[in-house]
């Protein structure tokens, strides 16, 4: 009987079936969205660096025995891997739905660790992470210096510094990655022929740079058991590592019988760069930095991008 009031009046039902639609079209702007249950099955990223690796290298030392442990994971789906050719390789670990995060990472970490003696000592050095995060991205913000004031290096190391930290804390984000994240680092560019003719190979030289920027614990002067009661103790401090790249081109990598040596800048070219040299991007003509902000998965945070 109600359908036959509408039929029988059509003009009526067109006028109510309108604001129906209306007040839909108003009222979905201010719908909860933290109240959304979430579809997108849990993910965990592990990612590893190996400097210097190709993707294939990446593919057979690093992804190879990672996958080798995560695979089999309670309530895992299945996993996808990506090895860059900048020697970057991440790996993204699906979830059921329903499955609770925190306790996925605890067990994606412990597998993590059963892997680690496998893989090559560059990586271990470099270090593995487990990470939470949801395959949904936040937002993506482009940083430029204006007038071209400051170059990408100094962009990229004033976002690490000063603002992805403040990023990560803000309740509802998971993570935030710097693309193309330039580091400071010490670049020794290496003259084969030179090495050549000192008869020295690359190894010595990465293993005399690894001995002479060592941080050592150089212990304490005075310090018991002693025949006699010291009077005073005194803890030895050393300069550690180096600093800059003029104490690096002062490396020695020879010691010969005149008593001279054989420096680093004798076979190298040593200066301040970054880390990685394979992303860049432009903006109006002006470099600049771009940082990809991803929620946390668990989060029913809803968070205000202005």
């Amino acid at each position: 009987m109600f359908s036959k009031f509408f039929i029988n009046r059509p003009i009526f039902a067109t006028v109510v079936s309108i604001v129906i639609i209306l007040a839909g079209i108003i009222a979905i702007k201010s719908l909860p969205v933290q109240e959304y249950p979430s579809i997108a099955p849990p993910q965990i990223i592990v990612s590893a660096t190996y400097p210097g690796a190709d993707a294939q290298t990446l593919a057979t030392t690093v992804a190879a025995p990672l996958e080798e442990e995560i695979n089999g994971v309670p309530n895992m789906l299945y996993m996808t891997t990506t090895a860059s050719p900048s020697g970057s390789v991440s790996i993204s670990v699906y979830f059921q739905i329903g499955t609770d995060v925190a306790q996925a990472k605890v067990d994606v970490n412990n597998r993590v660790q059963i892997a680690t003696n496998k893989l090559p000592e560059a990586v271990r050095r470099q270090g593995v992470s487990t990470r939470e995060r949801s395959p949904d991205i936040l937002k993506v913000l482009a940083l430029t210096s204006k007038g071209n004031v400051h170059d990408t290096t100094f962009i990229s190391n004033y976002a690490l510094v000063n603002i992805v930290d403040d990023l990560k804390r803000i309740p509802g984000v998971g993570d935030v990655s710097i693309f193309g994240n330039k580091n400071y680092s010490i670049r020794a560019w290496i003259n084969p022929d030179k090495l050549a003719t000192y008869e020295l190979t690359t190894a010595e030289v990465v293993n005399a740079i690894k001995s002479q920027n060592e941080q050592y614990a150089a212990g304490q002067i005075g310090q018991e058991p002693m025949e006699k009661e010291p009077t005073f103790t005194y803890t030895v401090k050393t300069d550690g590592r180096l600093k800059n790249a003029t104490e690096f081109e002062n490396i020695i990598l020879k010691s010969n019988a005149d008593g001279s040596s054989l420096k680093l800048k004798d076979v190298a070219r040593v200066e301040l760069g970054v880390e990685a040299y394979y992303f860049g991007g432009i903006y109006n003509n002006n470099p600049i930095d771009i940082l990809q902000n991803s929620f946390v998965f668990h989060s029913k945070t809803t968070v205000k991008v202005d």
